[in-house]
């Protein structure tokens, strides 16, 4: 059904007390025959409302890491119920939800891989999901500075498009220019990454200095849109609001100076 594209599914690892560090899930499945009960409750779970199948980080455990393990637990299961769906401040098209579990009882075959592995299957893939993020932090902010720079050839000022003031064309050759820079950078990485080459330290500079670029690059061009550029009716206002979360999900720009901080054994 994925495949097809006829299931939604969702990761369920954030929870009301702990977001980064996995080893603070408290979500907890007991094994009792031939099923998992599984109690807790899950937070900021895109795609909890409309997915089919959501793969479940529990705690099957004591150990802080070798304790997690995944669980798919189903719609409909008895059980998991879904809360409200979040208000966010943007990706208003996506929905993010809360999840409870009260003595949801999961089919034991519905362990996906084997007990304790949760943490080695939650990381295997973030150099790529960080690297995803960079990528589209690249378009982003290609894409809106192309629409501020039709903006400001069309926005007339004292008589002159606004594009001719030098403030407007310092700030242009400026954004364009780390956009550029960025754009360079990612592409080596997707190239590493292609080859099996990417390190997760590669890609946590990539992730967090891209989403910040982004976020400079789309306030600038809510700038140079004026008064427009605050109506969530126009496209770069949306696309501001989206870019927020850029510097926070697939691991906070704080997480990835620290993991690139701890690589170069300053101490």
């Amino acid at each position: 059904g994925i495949v097809a594209g006829t299931s939604i599914t969702a990761v369920a690892m954030t929870e009301p007390g702990t977001g980064s560090d996995l080893s603070g899930i408290a979500t907890k499945a007991v094994r009792d025959g031939d099923h998992y009960v599984l109690d807790g409750s899950k937070t900021f779970i895109t795609n909890g409302i409309n997915a089919d199948l959501v793969i479940v980080a529990v705690r099957t455990g004591g150990h802080a890491h070798r304790g997690l393990s995944l669980i798919v637990v189903e719609r409909g299961t008895p059980g998991f119920e879904r809360g409200r769906k979040l208000a966010k401040v943007g990706l208003h098209a996506q929905d993010t939800a809360e999840l409870t579990f009260a003595g949801a009882r999961v089919p034991a075959a519905n362990l996906l891989g084997g007990e304790g592995s949760g943490f080695t299957q939650l990381t295997a893939n973030l150099t790529q999901e960080r690297l995803s993020v960079a990528v589209g932090a690249v378009a982003a902010a290609a894409t809106a500075l192309d629409r501020t720079i039709d903006h400001v050839r069309t926005r007339t000022a004292f008589g002159a498009p606004i594009g001719a003031l030098q403030h407007t064309r310092f700030q242009i050759a400026e954004l364009a220019t780390e956009i550029d820079i960025a754009q360079q950078y990612v592409d080596r990485c997707v190239t590493e990454h292609n080859q099996g080459m990417l390190g997760p330290v590669d890609a946590a500079k990539a992730k967090w200095w891209t989403t910040e670029m982004q976020w400079r690059v789309l306030d600038a061009c809510v700038q140079l849109h004026g008064g427009m550029g605050y109506m969530t009716e126009h496209p770069i206002a949306r696309a501001w609001a989206d870019a927020r979360v850029q510097r926070i999900y697939a691991g906070t720009t704080e997480i990835m100076k620290d993991l690139i901080g701890r690589s170069m054994k300053l101490g």
